[in-house]
């Protein structure tokens, strides 16, 4: 199975099928099935990398696979009792903020708005990251990214629809933040990163020194499949619980439908290809992480194709061109 892997992704690199790729990591039942590195030119967020030769222990930006990571954490801090369970309403939890509290159509925001990204905002992420029109952008930009987000005018009500919003998981990121008294880092170094042997990370952090919850986790892929595997295992890792199966479960259930037609749970995508369920974190330049249940599989994938229209082209053609067919 794996030689046949490696015959299909070196035609797929012959053949130009898989531009930008960086690397590949495929795990089934805890043993590699592929490892593959590349080299490319490279950024950590705008700031150019050069050409870079990718290797196990080079750490890699995921972007907006951050926003699934997230999502753990929270699920880890909700099971200490550390944060709002989704049901509970959101504003009151950003008391900085009574003028946006008393409005009554923003009191009907929960925390649920913000993991299933319905908040009901405008918020526009589909134009160039470094364009301050970027909503992602703007609020970077912005003197207080919270409010930023909870103030953005409403355009339907809460949950009605799905819109991409790197906001709301900037949310999450605070509730985590205050309700463990530790930054974003490092509550995930304790009680993810450590527990998984997860030894090298990076979090990227805005202007104000608060870590991106949005995309700015940067992973080895070796450790980006590692989450994967936790994800398969509802959970736990050799023989220890790091996150509660209820969470995984309550997490990966479809909630809305994406504007493409995906499905959404709580910060995951979860799509059907070959009739197989498939849960993802996706990121820009085609970053993912594909975890097949039926299969017991786990795909990490880093490339640096940011920005591009078709970025989704060379992830997707590894999973059905070079992954599955092997599987078979």
């Amino acid at each position: 199975m794996t030689t046949q892997m490696r015959d299909r992704l070196d035609e797929a690199l012959q053949a130009g099928k898989v531009d930008g790729l960086h690397a590949v990591v495929a795990v089934r039942d805890g043993q590699t099935l592929l490892e593959h590195y590349g080299a490319g030119k490279d950024f950590a967020w705008g700031d150019s990398l050069g050409v870079v030769e990718f290797g196990p222990e080079t750490l890699h930006d995921i972007r907006s696979v951050t926003k699934s990571v997230t999502v753990l954490l929270y699920g880890i801090a909700l099971g200490e009792g550390l944060v709002p369970a989704p049901a509970e309403p959101l504003l009151p939890l950003f008391p900085q903020y009574p003028d946006l509290a008393a409005d009554p159509q923003r009191a009907r925001l929960t925390v649920e708005h913000a993991l299933t990204m319905s908040l009901g905002v405008e918020w526009r992420e589909d134009l160039p990251y470094n364009s301050p029109a970027n909503a992602e952008i703007a609020m970077e930009l912005a003197p207080d990214r919270y409010r930023y987000v909870l103030e953005r005018p409403i355009v339907e009500p809460p949950g009605a629809g799905w819109t991409y919003c790197g906001g709301a998981t900037a949310l999450l990121g605070r509730l985590i933040a205050d309700g463990t008294g530790q930054s974003l880092p490092r509550y995930a170094q304790a009680v993810l990163f450590t527990p998984l042997c997860i030894g090298s990370f990076e979090w990227m952090t805005g202007a104000d020194g608060v870590a991106s919850a949005a995309s700015g986790l940067r992973l080895a892929p070796r450790d980006l499949a590692r989450l994967g595997e936790l994800v398969l295992a509802e959970g736990a890792w050799e023989g220890h619980r790091i996150v509660p199966t209820d969470w995984i479960r309550t997490m990966l259930q479809p909630r809305l439908r994406t504007t493409w037609g995906a499905q959404y749970g709580y910060q995951w995508y979860i799509e059907s290809i070959e009739g197989r369920r498939l849960v993802a974190g996706m990121g820009n330049g085609g970053q993912r992480l594909f975890v097949l249940p039926e299969l017991d599989l786990t795909v990490a994938v880093t490339a640096g194709n940011y920005d591009d229209p078709d970025q989704w082209r060379t992830p997707l053609t590894v999973l059905e061109r070079v992954i599955l067919p092997a599987m078979a």
